[in-house]
């Protein structure tokens, strides 16, 4: 049943003063406020002890703490862990935690489905059902904390944390971009979830327009799924590329607001066959110069039902040495879960559930 009262996990520390003020009291109870609802353990008002007793019914009358109960989880043999999380309307999305002994990374999705139908990914092959609220892209990053913090210390791999964050699960997160740019703020809030910009990356295929915006409100980190270095390939790949070509993406990432420092990440398949011979290694060191950047190869996942095969390993290191002998910084990506169909390109929950 829907509550129509507002979820405070939807807004972040200037949305909460707003909040407070339209209900008669003064802004520094949204400040009051934000440390208790990222707090692990707290999901009811009446637990947020240091507000009056009389605000707490006051604002248990117009508000709760919306939070994931319940996942479905597989966990990998490499120790990979994907949730499947339940909405309010019954949909499922997905999310991976992938551990290494320094950090966790925590792949989190920000639509139900996807509307760009990449010809390589599961997820496309959903469409569109909607948008994720930014509470329920912040509740991914509380469920898996929260799991974290439930498990033996000798059980774990990785830090009881989640310490990195990248918007490459289901969606496209430009599409969604304010309830992004509000999850954001919230994660990034030192009184929120405390994560630094540096820690987080949103992974777009080419939003051209969006880019910009993305890059001035947000202190992230930005990844381009590229994947192809000329029209036609990526034509056939990405249907985006009709909309936005590759010399408008390019230009785009020329002008990219960044802090100092910072570069762009290529995402960029290894697709058997498609697009990895030496020739489009060569043209894609060319078309990236003058942009910071550095590039990740990616091992293709075979995905069930689609057309496509990862490109051997020493075609890979070839691509890898002339990108690199071009003075690119250039890594290649070991797949992680693909045994539970939790690597790149392999979330789809279908239906609900």
């Amino acid at each position: 049943m829907m509550d129509n009262r507002t979820d405070l996990r939807n807004l972040d520390q200037k949305g909460l003063i707003r909040f407070v003020e339209s209900l008669g009291q003064p802004a520094f109870r949204g400040k009051q406020m934000m440390p208790w609802i990222y707090r692990p353990g707290v999901s009811r008002i009446e637990e947020m002890t240091d507000l009056a007793k009389a605000f707490r019914e006051v604002l248990g009358q117009h508000a709760y703490i919306s939070r994931f109960t319940d996942p479905i989880i597989d966990q990998s043999t490499d120790g990979t862990v994907k949730f499947g999380f339940r909405l309010h309307d019954g949909h499922i999305i997905e999310s991976v935690l992938i551990p290494e002994p320094d950090r966790n990374t925590l792949c989190i999705s920000s639509q139900v489905g996807c509307a760009m139908h990449c010809s390589f990914c599961l997820t496309g092959t959903m469409g569109i059902v909607r948008n994720l609220t930014a509470a329920e892209i912040v509740n991914q990053v509380c469920a898996a904390r929260d799991h974290l913090l439930a498990q033996p210390a000798e059980t774990l791999i990785g830090p009881r944390a989640v310490t990195n964050l990248v918007y490459m699960g289901m969606g496209e997160p430009l599409n969604n971009l304010e309830n992004v740019l509000t999850s954001l703020s919230i994660l990034t809030e030192q009184k929120g979830l405390d994560l630094t910009g540096r820690r987080i990356t949103v992974s777009t295929c080419g939003i051209v327009p969006k880019m910009h915006e993305l890059g001035r409100r947000s202190t992230a980190n930005l990844a381009i799924s590229l994947h192809a270095v000329d029209d036609e390939t990526r034509n056939r790949l990405m249907p985006v590329n009709k909309v936005y070509p590759l010399d408008e993406l390019f230009e785009a990432c020329r002008t990219y607001p960044m802090p100092k420092r910072r570069r762009i990440m290529f995402e960029y398949l290894m697709l058997d066959g498609v697009n990895d011979s030496a020739a489009e290694a060569r043209e894609l060191a060319r078309r990236l110069r003058k942009i910071p950047c550095k590039i990740n190869l990616l091992p293709y996942n075979n995905c069930p039902d689609l057309p496509f095969h990862s490109s051997p390993m020493e075609r890979i290191l070839a691509f890898q040495k002339i990108l690199m002998d071009a003075h690119y910084s250039v890594f290649i990506r070991s797949s992680r879960g693909a045994d539970i169909l939790a690597a790149c390109g392999q979330l789809a929950a279908h239906g609900n559930v």
